[in-house]
């Protein structure tokens, strides 16, 4: 049996950390083999390309550069991770994918969406989410979050409040015309927005043959 990939979306501070946590200790439970990623940062050159993209100080990255950047680490993530672990039969749940790069660098950016569109199918081959959930918060919520969590802020997140509204408003686009991403309101508690999350997969998992 092949894997399935998992996605987690959202924009800054919805919840996206806690609640793949929370489902990785759910389908552990149900005697799932499932493995936890991240984009970027889910391979070794991911890791330097992460620092780069997000912690980089006194360094200008232009947003084509950025887009570049995402872009690579991608590839490298697809294959060095995903699909191995798909090959596997794995349940990969994972923090960000292509979505992430049309809101953040098509929508927050300005940059073109057809173009992200080739860049992304060359660094994924292909590799589609099976399912993708939208973990939907107020953009003020999410920020206010982020900072009471005592995190030093990346270069993303110190971004200006109209360059998040455009990424949130990316999410709310690219979900009205995919039937495979799935609004969870993130607004809720912890546990409440957790229980959305396995509602949700519950049925697909049955689907997929793991329970």
């Amino acid at each position: 049996m092949n894997g399935r990939l998992i996605v987690f979306e959202g924009v800054e501070g919805c919840g996206k950390t806690s609640q793949i946590q929370l489902c990785q200790e759910w389908l552990q439970y149900l005697g799932i083999s499932v493995v936890v990623t991240r984009e970027p940062g889910g391979t070794a050159l991911g890791l330097d390309l992460r620092r780069l993209l997000l912690k980089a100080e006194n360094k200008t990255i232009f947003n084509t550069t950025e887009l570049l950047l995402y872009a690579a680490d991608r590839a490298q993530h697809v294959e060095e991770e995903l699909k191995p672990n798909l090959e596997k039969g794995n349940i990969i749940l994972c923090d960000r994918y292509t979505d992430s790069t049309i809101a953040y660098q098509g929508y927050g950016r300005g940059l073109d969406i057809n173009l992200i569109n080739v860049l992304n199918l060359i660094a994924t081959s292909g590799l589609e989410s099976d399912i993708t959930l939208w973990l939907d918060v107020d953009i003020e919520v999410g920020l206010s979050r982020k900072r009471s969590s005592g995190d030093i802020a990346d270069r993303i997140e110190l971004e200006a409040i109209a360059f998040h509204r455009r990424v949130q408003q990316g999410y709310a686009q690219l979900q009205a015309s995919q039937d495979k991403i799935v609004r969870i309101d993130a607004s809720l508690n912890k546990e409440a927005v957790q229980r959305m999350i396995q509602t949700t997969l519950s049925d697909r998992l049955k689907a997929w043959g793991y329970v």
